[in-house]
């Protein structure tokens, strides 16, 4: 099997996969119902209620930091994702049948834009936990990249099904679809061989809230991946506004939006397989993704037609994706994993968490000013956050280290080489040195062995 698929040589995998690539389906046709019908229906055009009900949305994974990722690492990932995907299941039932009576007000969707965002909180650490259980470490980067292309593979074809099942039938069916597609990945959690997963590290004392952050805080590759995830998150990835926005300024319908949403699919699924090609997640790829976008979403801001718009939507999806899917990987294979759990609660967090900010600005540039200074607004937010990961990276050294360790290679290809660099064993940690937190005991951590 090819380096890109080594991890569906794994069955977990391959039934993780399935399930989530159909859910995901479904629950990329109720995003962008969800953004239309509080954009067309329950209000006259108005941006701004679209950003208040993704600010909903976004706002307890930042919160709920702290509980989510201890629940993370302290219950069976597998049972607690069980409640998670039946308790949204329900949620988008109950939407579809509201709306499809007539009853569903702003206020109401609101309300549950609150509790699909509480329920979220615990399902998405969880999740992206769950992946490294499924997997070797050395094939985790790889299933984080496989898993985004499951995600952005879906998002090609979820939103534009979802315009065409508004358009034919109304924006209620959509949820009630939705709803179905979650039993996918219920039968997959219950088709897992429990007895295959991958042993979880244990803290050798007690599991406490404060750990992750205080272990993210002693690692500042990971304080400069965070920082430009939320600034990405708070003002770069507001999709749903820029894209319903801008298909309103050209005339468009829902399928319209839809269309749009698909097209910046195709741009992630192909970051997301580049992805899956590497070997290891490098945080240089991050702030590399960070500028990309930058740019694409500046040369969108100013383009005349529908079609040009969409077609540079694919360089900004090939950036997010790389961007995010990068800094999930390293994320993820550079914790100690006894602490992996509430290191990508609050990685979620910062990612999601930043919208609760940034969506309600957002949307209401887009209503003051139109959608194309609030496209600015992501790009400059995204120059910003390739600023500093750019700074960090000639501060830190880590460039110059990369080069230097390149040209020693290349001295002499005919035998193998190990470079160390007295001063890069002090940013990577090795596996076998100990910290300590306070009042805890000392346990071995996996230090950021694919830097820059």
């Amino acid at each position: 099997m090819s380096a890109m698929f080594r991890s569906f040589s794994v069955f977990n995998y391959r039934v993780w996969f399935i399930g989530a690539l159909v859910s995901n389906v479904g629950a990329w046709m109720q995003a962008t119902a969800l953004s239309w019908v509080v954009l067309t229906e329950l209000t006259d055009n108005d941006a701004g209620a679209m950003g208040v009900t993704m600010a909903l949305q976004f706002a307890p994974p930042l919160l709920l930091v702290g509980v989510t990722g201890w629940v993370a690492d302290r219950f069976d990932r597998r049972r607690l994702l069980v409640v998670t995907q039946s308790v949204l299941l329900l949620l988008g039932a109950a939407i579809g049948v509201l709306i499809l009576l007539g009853v569903m007000t702003l206020p109401l969707m609101y309300t549950f834009a609150l509790a699909l965002g509480v329920v979220a909180a615990f399902d998405n650490p969880a999740r992206q936990a769950f992946v490294s259980d499924l997997v070797a470490r050395e094939n985790a980067s790889n299933a984080v990249a496989l898993n985004a292309a499951s995600f952005n593979g879906a998002r090609m074809i979820g939103p534009a099904v979802a315009g065409i099942v508004i358009v034919a039938v109304g924006t209620g069916w959509v949820f009630l679809v939705n709803a179905v597609t979650f039993m996918a990945m219920i039968i997959a959690l219950g088709l897992i061989r429990t007895d295959e997963l991958i042993p979880r590290a244990k803290a050798s004392g007690a599991a406490r809230l404060a750990d992750g952050f205080r272990y993210v805080a002693g690692r500042p590759d990971l304080v400069v991946a965070f920082a430009m995830v939320f600034l990405l998150g708070a003002f770069g990835m507001n999709f749903p506004i820029f894209a319903s926005t801008m298909a309103l300024e050209f005339g468009q319908e829902a399928d319209g939006y839809g269309l749009l949403s698909s097209i910046l699919a195709i741009g992630s699924l192909a970051g997301a397989l580049l992805a899956a090609r590497r070997d290891r997640a490098q945080i240089r790829f991050v702030i590399m993704g960070a500028g990309l976008f930058a740019v694409a979403a500046l040369v969108s801001a100013f383009m005349p037609t529908y079609w040009l718009y969409a077609a540079t939507l694919m360089f900004t999806g090939f950036a997010v994706v790389t961007t995010l899917t990068t800094a999930n990987g390293y994320v993820q294979t550079t914790t100690d994993p006894a602490l992996r759990g509430r290191v990508l609660a609050l990685y979620m967090a910062i990612l999601m968490g930043g919208t609760p900010i940034g969506a309600p600005i957002v949307g209401w540039v887009a209503a003051e000013f139109g959608p194309r200074v609030a496209i600015l607004l992501g790009a400059a937010a995204a120059l910003v956050a390739f600023g500093i990961g750019l700074g960090w990276l000639l501060v830190s050294g880590r460039l110059h280290r990369h080069r230097s360790r390149r040209f020693a290679l290349a001295l002499d290809e005919t035998r193998p080489i190990t470079v160390v660099a007295p001063e890069e064993f002090s940013d990577e940690v090795a596996a076998t040195t100990p910290i300590r937190m306070p009042g805890d005991a000392t346990r071995p951590v996996s230090g950021p062995r694919d830097a820059a």
